[in-house]
């Protein structure tokens, strides 16, 4: 969405150069108003000389050239003023995404469908032309399910506190253009627009403190609730109805939408998520949730008023109403006077009630009570199921077919718990807990943490299918790392058995390598009784086989993801683990590290192992009948993966996407999807209808074997030279100092935006102990966005060097995956500044260490260079004049943060250990301005 216009307005912050389109009038408007007001309340505030003085700096950052008399300026400004600067320019930023979200909801709101008609009115052509099996096309709908899954890093810069007064002045703002609104109501509503940008001038940008997981988590169930009242029931209506129209139709029961959480359940590298804090962020989960669900049902309640005296009931319903007056008299004696002849009221009075006790009972960890609370949301389920079928026998069709259908559907979707936490955990620490119990038994003839991998792999599958306890009640004697996994592990069947199975469903192992990474989380597992191969029989998914969890193994690196072929094939042919998985369904998840494979060998190798490493685990799959659940780990950023979520899922490889999917919504990210409704429901609506397309009718190649090998060849070509280049760059010693000096990266730390540190324990301080999200962060804030493209034009020159210039243009024009990678890279470059960057390293880095950056200006003219040839551009962007603009808008105000965050880069480091609280202040603001404007952290 632009917001450019020819005319400057006068005042601080307002709108200069934005698009002139009459499309765009209102969202100028609005921009150029909240700009006023917030000038309004600067000269309140600070007075008139402090709003001349922002004036002063926006206009010298519109000249060209205006590095020297920018910096000369701020270079004399104290620390408090630095402050005021800070926050003035980062208020604009709020603002104007606030509103730029707010139009773009609008926008879409009176547009054609955010591509759910347009993928149901495919599938339905497929299936008439008799190119899709409807048979088949409904099995894999019966599996079909988008999960997008929430994680905490890296967090919203933003704080809660800053975001909900936003949400509140677009409302305003939008309450404001309506046409229709009496002319009292626009007084009050400027006086209450005004009171509001008062308030987010009043109110602190920056936290006190590192939030905590549980802080984390109510942030996240802030968004859930919110899509759970206000999105979910239409959009999954939509796609329900969509199918039954083209013939199709989901099956009862089905979750095509569930949302997944990692806050309070990722413990790789963050000491502070500990087992209690996994229990107390699903109880706040599962208590959110029968809160959604009773207003809910408290809504219904209020519409279905159907009377006995004009319709009759089921014998089904009648019987559940007498049970139910005898189990709750209560309740009978306190309805019975105001529903006595309305059966529906009454039921779902009774079913209130049942919600209520489970919302006590999960408090309280007590037992679950027969008839009056549920002992999972199946039970809850089929109390709607009797109602509904009830009303469909007794002329109510519509409304079981309508709102009750809505809330079904609904309650399927998220649950008791709103979303389903995944658990993840670092491979080396579940053998540390295993060495302590093989060591403590003295039955190998080495110590275990010796054995090498296809050692530990037999003697780990043998142990699985017996009947011993490994640990038991040693357990108590147990310290340190293997005190701490046998805690979490039997934490896990504590929630299980209190919330129930879809409380947690993944147990995600980092850095896996080997197949006895997995093996060595299933035995421990088992150690608490969360899996039992005993009395299987020996067969596959015997009677007695139990698996509560799933194992996940995560590769991160790429490195790992050329593996993944051979390790999926070692778990699968070890009985004993295939046992685990038929037991699991056959469903087998595997998750893909965008972040660190990209750090490891740059975004080319990355996103071209990833894509090979689907196919070959695809294959794999297919060989031992089992269905592959893709977990995508996709950053906010295009470095860590970030881009259009709908293009990412189109662009798999064809029948990698068998039905279910899950991908990762970085914190960074969550606020700009789903704050707004409109724009949560566009998000939303975008990649499940790219799932649906994907499972549907992406089942075998688009193009010919031959032509994809061509096309296989010349990315094999572009990775391995834009691997070496990178790495080439990474390695070089003289790396390290650089972006410690050019990026503000060590200062990061001090923003408190997440709960993890932001380095590895235990390592060297180097970068390979820096995790991706800083490496990535500090990179955008002095726009050099290293990660997003480094690399690329090294590798499309070594193409087309190779004679595969012509390949390169027909896989922009036909690859969905290549058109998709080339666009994220574009969108990178467009949000490189050189210019910006130059500054950082003349004021920051000595004279001896830059050498880094020469490399990297000259990578960048190649990639540009050679962008522009594989999209037959002049200039970037070119098909998405939109974007440019709104980017090229960004820049005018994000000069003066640049200039600003140098200047007081200079006079951190100068003042060493002794750095005063005002002038870290201003900094930081700087460090959250950037990113606002941005709308990139890491």
């Amino acid at each position: 969405m632009s917001t450019r216009t020819d005319t400057p307005t006068h005042g601080p912050l307002a709108v200069d150069g934005v698009s002139s389109d009459e499309g765009h009038a209102a969202l100028r408007a609005s921009v150029r108003r909240l700009g006023e007001l917030l000038g309004e309340s600067l000269t309140r505030h600070e007075g008139p000389d402090l709003l001349e003085l922002v004036e002063q700096v926006r206009a010298l950052a519109r000249e060209p050239d205006h590095g020297a008399k920018l910096a000369q300026l701020l270079s004399g400004v104290d620390d408090r003023t630095a402050i005021v600067l800070a926050r003035a320019f980062t208020a604009y930023f709020q603002l104007a995404n606030a509103s730029e979200q707010l139009h773009r909801g609008l926008e879409l709101s009176h547009q054609p469908s955010g591509g759910l008609d347009t993928a149901l009115e495919r599938l339905q052509d497929a299936v008439t032309a008799g190119e899709a099996d409807p048979r088949a096309v409904r099995e894999v709908l019966g599996r079909l399910q988008l999960r997008p899954v929430f994680t905490a890093h890296p967090t919203e810069s933003s704080r809660r506190s800053v975001l909900d007064l936003l949400l509140r002045i677009t409302a305003n703002v939008e309450a404001s253009e309506d046409p229709q609104q009496r002319p009292t109501d626009a007084l009050r509503g400027q006086r209450r627009l005004a009171e509001l940008v008062d308030l987010l001038w009043q109110t602190d940008e920056l936290r006190v403190e590192r939030p905590r997981p549980a802080d984390e988590a109510r942030s996240a169930l802030h968004y859930l609730r919110t899509l759970a009242a206000d999105v979910l029931p239409d959009l999954l209506e939509d796609l329900d109805v969509g199918l039954a129209n083209a013939g199709l139709g989901l099956p009862a029961g089905a979750r095509p939408l569930r949302f997944g959480s990692w806050v309070g359940g990722d413990r790789d590298g963050n000491p502070n998520v500990t087992p209690e804090v996994t229990l107390e962020v699903l109880g706040l989960m599962h208590d959110a949730a029968l809160d959604v669900l009773s207003s809910a049902v408290r809504e219904l309640r209020t519409e279905l008023a159907a009377s006995t005296q004009i319709v009759g009931v089921s014998e089904e319903l009648a019987a559940s109403l007498e049970r139910d007056a005898r189990l709750m008299p209560e309740v009978r004696a306190d309805r019975e006077r105001l529903n006595g002849e309305e059966p529906y009221r009454f039921q779902l009075s009774y079913v209130l009630a049942r919600l209520e006790g489970t919302r006590a009972r999960l408090r309280s960890g007590a037992e679950h009570v027969e008839g009056l609370d549920y002992a999972g949301p199946e039970e809850f389920f089929a109390e709607l199921r009797v109602l509904q079928d009830s009303l469909r026998a007794n002329d109510g069709e519509l409304v079981a077919d309508g709102s009750v259908a809505r809330l079904l559907r609904t309650a399927h979707a998220v649950g008791f718990g709103l979303a389903t936490l995944d658990v993840r955990e670092h491979a080396e620490r579940h053998h540390a807990a295993l060495a302590a119990a093989y060591d403590r038994l003295g039955e190998l003839v080495q110590p275990y943490a010796s054995l090498d991998r296809e050692s530990r792999r037999r003697l780990l599958s043998r142990e699985l299918t017996g009947h011993r306890p490994l640990i038991g009640a040693a357990v108590r004697s147990l310290t340190g790392t293997p005190a701490q996994v046998m805690h979490l592990f039997a934490t896990i069947r504590n929630c299980l058995d209190r919330f129930g199975d879809d409380a947690i469903e993944s147990y995600i192992v980092s850095m896996t390598q080997g197949v006895d990474d997995l093996l060595a989380v299933v035995v421990l597992a088992r150690e608490v009784g969360l899996v039992d191969l005993a009395d299987g029989g020996g067969r596959e998914g015997g009677p007695g086989d139990v698996a509560r969890i799933g194992f996940v193994p995560l590769f991160e690196t790429v490195t790992e993801l050329e593996a993944a072929e051979d390790l999926l094939e070692g778990l699968l042919s070890d009985p004993s683990y295939r046992r685990v998985v038929a037991a699991r369904g056959d469903v087998q998840e595997i998750m893909l590290g965008y972040s660190d494979s990209s750090k490891d060998a740059g975004i080319a190798a990355s996103r071209w192992q990833i894509h090979r490493a689907q196919r070959a685990l695809r294959d794999v799959a297919r060989r031992h009948g089992v269905v592959l659940r893709l977990f995508h780990g996709r950053g906010g950023s295009v470095g860590r993966g970030g881009g259009p979520t709908g293009e990412a899922i189109l662009a798999q490889p064809y029948g990698t996407l068998d039905g279910p999917i899950k991908v990762t919504e970085q914190g960074e990210v969550i606020s700009d999807k789903y704050v707004q409704p409109r724009l949560a429901r566009h998000n939303l609506e975008v990649a499940l209808s790219a799932a649906l397309e994907a499972s549907t009718l992406h089942r075998s190649a688009r193009a010919d074997h031959d032509v994809l090998d061509v096309w296989d060849g010349t990315m094999d070509v572009l990775a391995a030279e834009g691997q070496r280049a990178y790495r080439a760059l990474v390695r070089d010693p003289g790396l390290v100092p650089f972006f410690l000096t050019a990026t503000p990266v060590e200062e990061l730390g001090h923003l408190n935006i997440g709960s993890r540190p932001s380095r590895r324990p235990g390592g060297t301080g180097g970068l390979e102990d820096l995790r991706a999200i800083p490496w990535v962060f500090g990179w955008t804030q002095s726009r050099i966005n290293v990660p997003g493209w480094f690399g690329v034009g090294s590798g499309l020159a070594a193409a087309r060097a190779a004679g595969r210039g012509d390949a390169l243009r027909e896989m922009y024009a036909e690859w969905h995956f290549f058109r998709s990678f080339v666009s994220n890279v574009q969108m990178t470059l467009a949000k490189t500044d050189l210019g910006i960057a130059a500054h950082y390293v003349e004021e920051l880095v000595p004279a001896a260490q830059r050498g880094a950056f020469d490399v990297i200006r000259a990578e960048h003219a190649r990639t540009l260079e050679q962008v522009l040839w594989v999209t037959e551009q002049d200039s970037l962007l070119e098909s998405t004049p939109v974007l440019r603009r709104t980017l090229e808008l960004r820049d005018a105000y994000l000069a003066p943060l640049h200039a600003l965050q140098v200047s007081l880069l200079g006079r951190s480091r100068a003042a060493g250990d002794g750095v005063d609280p005002a002038l870290r202040r201003a900094l930081l603001l700087t460090i959250n301005g950037i990113a606002a404007g941005m709308r990139n952290t890491g």
